[in-house]
């Protein structure tokens, strides 16, 4: 018996029981569609991440005091967060040709008044370079200037949610004085709107001030509590990481062996970080998607074990007017593989449907990868081959006297 007659015999027994081969592809019908929603929406994720990141600016490195404890360390004293100086951002500042622009950095917490509205938020105290080094733009008035930073101003540029929340939408607040804590500051600039990071922080919910205004009128400090710089080029990062450690170990007379007694870390380690923990949530998601897939192949051999039995007599015939057994191999290994690749195509339609109805109804991002669709596709014709194959070729192996003889 040849292909195309075996493909109708085995089409045929489908039609006769189209409610059963209809249930058994809904296991790979789920398993194919989750297994395709769950890598869109971490491919998803981790694009959001990539593009959050770089909008903070990817070639960006962050110099802060006090040894590198990572996440969950131990709390430095207060001597270990003084060891940044103004020394150490002038040496970085004038002594490294990798770097674009240098910004040293001090912040506080505090609350805003203008008039009878006031709202928590973050006085940073930075050099004008913060702007290009941070990838924030103007969207009204103007930056400090470096007379200001000497003459330690008391001015200020806002972001769109203190704008907001203090001068109220659609309001230009240049030229407004706000109080920050009790030190009146005079809005010189607005800020274009970033919105919110990677890790849920509004961009927009923060004053910019020059950083001497910060440290003398502020803080009373003379240290530094972290120095922001911009590398020429992405590809440059480690050898600015590297340039930067031996200028602050020299500065700071440390011996070799000694620990540093600051971190530099770039926004590519932490682009390596999210984008390893997305991919680990992702991969972990797809597998227990792929569950589904496994489900639905036992689904299949269950069906295909039910259909020998009931047919147990209509093989016996077969077999004894010349059928051979691969012949009745044939017939119902393609029926395996019927259902489970018209079950895929179903699952790949569903999937990219599931997806695309998260991304409007959650508000995800989402990103279908054409990679998901084809492997997800393989995964299940294997499946249907695989579970198929043993309920086929016990069929085929029936003693063609005992399957007549059988009720």
């Amino acid at each position: 018996m040849n292909l195309y007659n075996a493909t109708k015999i085995a089409f045929r027994a489908l039609m006769n029981n189209r409610s059963r081969a209809l249930l058994t592809m809904l296991g790979i019908i789920i398993g194919v569609a989750a297994v395709i929603a769950m890598l869109a929406i971490g491919q998803g994720s981790k694009t959001s991440i990539r593009d959050q990141i770089s909008e903070m600016g990817s070639n960006m490195l962050t110099i802060r005091p006090g040894t590198d404890q990572g996440p969950g360390g131990a709390r430095m004293s207060a001597d270990e967060m003084q060891t940044l100086k103004m020394e150490d951002y002038e040496a970085i500042r004038d002594l490294t040709s990798l770097l674009t622009a240098v910004s040293p950095g001090v912040s506080q917490s505090g609350q805003s008044i203008f008039g009878s509205n006031n709202a928590p938020t973050t006085l940073n105290g930075v050099h004008p370079d913060f702007l290009p080094i941070r990838k924030y733009t103007l969207a009204s008035g103007s930056m400090f200037t470096e007379d200001d930073v000497h003459r330690a101003s008391k001015v200020c540029v806002i972001g769109k949610t203190v704008a907001e929340s203090l001068f109220g939408a659609g309001t230009d607040p240049v030229g407004s004085i706000l109080r920050f804590n009790k030190i009146p500051l005079r809005v010189i600039g607005v800020l274009e709107s970033k919105g919110s990071n990677s890790m849920g922080m509004d961009q927009d919910d923060l004053i910019l001030a020059p950083y001497t205004t910060v440290m003398k009128r502020m803080l009373a400090i003379n240290y530094l509590q972290s120095i922001y710089a911009s590398v020429i080029d992405e590809s440059a990062s480690e050898e600015a990481q590297k340039t930067i450690t031996e200028i602050l170990r020299t500065r700071h007379k440390l011996k070799e062996g000694e620990e540093d007694d600051f971190s530099v870390r770039s926004q590519q380690e932490m682009l390596s970080m999210m984008t390893s923990t997305s991919d680990m949530m992702t991969m972990l998601l797809a597998a227990v998607a792929g569950i589904s897939l496994i489900v639905g192949g036992i689904g299949i051999m269950n069906i295909m074990y039910v259909s020998v039995t009931e047919r147990t007599r209509e093989i016996g015939l077969r077999l004894s007017i010349g059928a051979r057994e691969r012949d009745i191999l044939l017939q119902f290994l393609i029926e395996a593989v019927f259902i489970s690749i018209t079950g895929g195509f179903i699952g790949v339609l569903l999937g990219i449907a599931a997806s695309y109805s998260i991304q409007w109804i959650a508000m995800w991002p989402i990103e279908i990868q054409g990679y998901s669709i084809v492997l997800s596709f393989l995964v299940c014709s294997c499946t249907g081959i695989f579970f198929g194959w043993y309920p086929a070729k016990k069929a085929s192996q029936l003693d063609p006297i005992d399957a007549l003889r059988y009720e």
